[in-house]
């Protein structure tokens, strides 16, 4: 006995799935949209869809996404999404905590160095050169300077330890 076919209702809800995965590839960039390895005919609407600017072509559009999705196995997409939300959270990790040792660093001084130094395994950062640029600047501009770049110090080694 063969399975019966699903409900129109079961196709709607599968078509509405793939419209919608379908719009959350037109919010990438090119270099990931490129990285799941789509059928030109897709990527060619994703594309097409981020330059419109009309209400009802975009949603013509997001349908003729949903429509050449159908063709597509969803689930390496589904898995490629995740993995990239993963990335951008960790990323958000690490900017976050980045701010964080900056704003400790400016505050502590040597004491939040000797702490940032033995928790990221990493000795002679040069964040002590600069926390004492920091503390002679003559203007808002130079002090502001400073601090930007102690983030990028802080970022940059936060980055390469979370790799």
């Amino acid at each position: 006995m063969t399975d019966p076919k699903p409900s129109k209702s079961a196709r709607k809800r599968q078509q509405i799935q793939l419209q919608k995965l379908g719009e959350e590839l037109i919010d990438l960039s090119d270099s990931d949209l490129e990285s799941f390895g789509l059928d030109q005919r897709i990527v060619d609407a994703v594309r097409a869809a981020r330059s419109i600017r009309s209400h009802g072509a975009l949603r013509r559009q997001k349908q003729l996404i949903g429509k050449l999705m159908r063709d597509l196995d969803p689930e390496p997409i589904r898995a490629g999404l995740a993995a990239l939300r993963a990335d951008d959270l960790a990323a958000k990790r690490v900017f976050a905590n980045a701010e964080q040792w900056r704003d400790r660093l400016l505050r502590e001084g040597a004491a939040a160095v000797a702490a940032f130094e033995q928790e990221t395994g990493q000795p002679e950062s040069g964040l002590a050169r600069l926390l004492a640029d920091n503390e002679v600047a003559i203007s808002d501009r130079a002090e502001k300077t400073l601090r930007r770049e102690i983030f990028r110090r802080v970022h940059e080694i936060l980055v390469k330890i979370a790799r």
